[in-house]
């Protein structure tokens, strides 16, 4: 880099220096960032604290993102050059590209040697509080805040209340809401996000309907926890008021939010409702990275995976959270070739994370891939120096779990560097109970309940695997033990969207307004499906009781068969039945869906907790292996 010919003294060259380095950081430029920070130690700049260029370039890459420069011009000022708005870029830096814990650490230094607190860093500190959920460290900062005569400041009231608000400390964000005058709408709207997510719809309305001034945010709060909660009526009514009455329009962040809502509701109708909405407004996924990718992850969690990846193949740009959408998608509907295929490609586009080894390990466990999920997992450290995160260990060991290769990955687990968490151990957990292997399943069990006490699944499973291997006294005596603990297992829920509502099916229901023409048809159903060849496992409820009989009475009744029978009845013939389960599936379930789909003439979808299962002609997409 040439310095211009005019900048013929050393305080101008610094003068020039930082202008560019502004100029570096607004735009998000490291490569230009890193050359003329190698320009400015080449002119002995640097080495001059005095002239504070050092800081500007601390800022540049903070703002970049690059942390492990940022640290390293930062530990090189000196203490008395060093203030608040440099400790803040760190901090935020670190939260942002680092770790959040480590962000608090430098705080604490900060406070330790004195360097004054502005409210730019006591924002930034209470987003990283909320971010972790660290309401201990989060109160402390707020009476800090007050004794520095910093608690007026409505940004840092606005920050405290949402830090509240993210720990679930309801109160204590009302007190501070309650007592700051000229409250902005901001304000308004953050104790709204709060009221709907933990007072529940009919106080956050309340509310709403208070706020002397709405802005787009409070209205897409509102619209999309109805959407969540599977009032779609009501969501397009207050949609009608927010674009006609009030004349407000989406931005990209808002459609994203309806998008996400869609997403975890299952409701593609109103998805389909906000890709014409971004069609129409400019806002589509050829032109917008943020709008595909929420768009091509709700098809493809609502089961229309086909549609996600006609969304992927029109985007004129794809980052990495877009390509991990695609193939976490392909990947929960077993598509476990493509994913590889175009694993292979997005390298040559964009560097993958550990969120895309995550997506493409699971789809070899989901079809059995196992040489060459290990070839990927191995990749990892070989091709791409990247050490295998929590999430990445926890597919390897599902992995070669499910293949049967019990051994290998008891042994993974032995050689991770960090202590297995409750995903890594229930995965093992899961295929020993698969593989019948109740010596080991209850050495993982007892560790489970150690560290997880009130999780009911592996009471269940454990007590499921003591009986399915002839020990019926052991598991009597466990399910036993359960009872007096006051531990229940967690109820199955099916989910169904039709007619512009989420129907809602737990095992046994008797709640739901047509469930007398829902128990009809269930007996009818399984009298055909018996005619078909279908025949109950009733070792999927051996929680049930002791008889044969009670046990498939209880079996019939699980919510998915309760959800299909509803969708036979509340759906025109030969349409897709989609069915969303907060659990995984069982044998039985899954057997009787795949005769159900030829019985009926049926496409069957449905999303588990893991996978989707797509039912079509009596086989399912997940060729019996899940």
């Amino acid at each position: 880099m040439k310095w211009p010919m005019e900048c013929a003294s050393v305080s101008s060259l610094a003068r020039h220096c930082r202008a560019l380095a502004r100029s570096c950081a607004r735009l998000s430029a490291p490569e230009a960032g890193q050359q003329l920070h190698a320009a400015a130690i080449t002119a002995g700049l640097a080495a001059l604290p005095m002239l504070y260029l050092p800081n500007v370039i601390l800022h540049m890459y903070a703002a970049c993102g690059d942390l492990l420069s940022a640290r390293k011009v930062f530990d090189g000022i000196p203490v008395a050059y060093k203030d608040a708005a440099d400790w803040t870029a760190l901090i935020d830096c670190c939260s942002r590209c680092g770790s959040p814990m480590d962000s608090l650490k430098l705080f604490v230094v900060m406070r330790r040697l004195g360097v004054p607190v502005d409210d730019i860093t006591v924002v930034s500190v209470f987003s990283i509080c909320a971010k972790l959920g660290n309401s201990s460290v989060g109160v402390q900062l707020h009476g800090c805040t007050v004794k520095l005569g910093l608690d007026s400041c409505i940004k840092s009231r606005n920050s405290a209340m949402d830090m509240y608000i993210k720990c679930g400390l309801m109160a204590d964000a009302k007190r501070v809401f309650y007592e700051t005058t000229g409250r902005s709408v901001v304000s308004w709207t953050i104790l709204l996000w709060g009221v709907a997510k933990w007072e529940g719809l009919e106080e956050a309305h309340k509310l709403f309907d208070e706020m002397p001034e709405k802005n787009e945010v409070a209205w897409m709060i509102m619209i999309s926890r109805y959407v969540e909660n599977g009032f779609v009526e009501a969501a397009f009514t207050l949609l009608s008021e927010m674009t006609t009455d009030f004349g407000l329009r989406f931005d990209s962040g808002s459609l994203c939010t309806l998008l996400s809502a869609c997403t975890q509701s299952g409701d593609v109708a109103t998805g389909r409702w906000a890709h014409a909405y971004g069609l129409r407004s400019n806002m589509d996924a050829a032109t917008d990275v943020r709008v595909g990718t929420a768009l091509l992850d709700m098809y493809a969690k609502c089961g229309h995976i086909d549609y996600a990846l006609r969304v992927f193949k029109c985007m004129a740009e794809r980052n990495v959270v877009t390509w991990n959408a695609i193939l976490g998608g392909l990947a929960m509907h077993g598509r476990a070739t493509t994913v590889l295929e175009m694993f292979d490609r997005m390298v040559d586009e964009v560097k993958p994370n550990d969120v895309t080894f995550t997506a493409v390990l699971s789809a070899c466990s989901h079809a059995g891939l196992v040489d060459r999920g290990r070839e990927v997992f191995h990749r990892l450290r070989s091709a791409y120096g990247m050490p295998p995160s929590m999430e990445n260990y926890a597919c390897v060991v599902d992995l070669l779990g499910r293949s049967g290769r019990l051994d290998e990955a008891e042994a993974v687990i032995r050689s991770m560097p960090m202590k297995p968490n409750e995903v890594v151990l229930g995965s093992l957990l899961g295929a020993c109970s698969v593989h019948r292997k109740p010596e080991l399943g209850e050495r993982l069990v007892q560790d489970l309940i150690r560290m997880y006490p009130d999780n009911t699944e592996h009471h269940v499973l454990l007590s499921n695997m003591y009986a399915s291997s002839g020990r019926s006294d052991k598991a009597d005596s466990f399910r036993h033990d359960l009872r007096e603990k006051g531990i229940r297992k967690v109820p199955g829920m099916s989910t169904m969207f039709v007619d512009g509502r989420i129907h809602r099916f737990s095992a046994g229901e008797r709640s739901h307004p047509q469930i007398i023409d829902i128990y009809a048809m269930l007996d009818e159903m399984i009298q055909k499906l018996k005619s078909a060849g279908y025949v109950p496992d009733i070792s999927c409820q051996i929680l049930s009781g002791s008889g044969d009989e009670e046990a498939e009475r209880a079996l019939m009744c699980h919510s998915e068969k309760l959800a299909l029978c509803f969708g036979l009845l509340g759906t025109k013939p030969g349409t897709p039945l989609y069915i969303f389960k907060n659990l995984r599936i069982c044998r039985d379930c899954h057997s009787a869906m795949k005769f159900a789909s030829r019985v009926y003439g049926r496409e069957i979808v449905i999303r588990d907790r893991n996978r989707f299962h797509s039912f079509k002609h009596g086989l399912c997409s997940c060729s019996d292996y899940w």
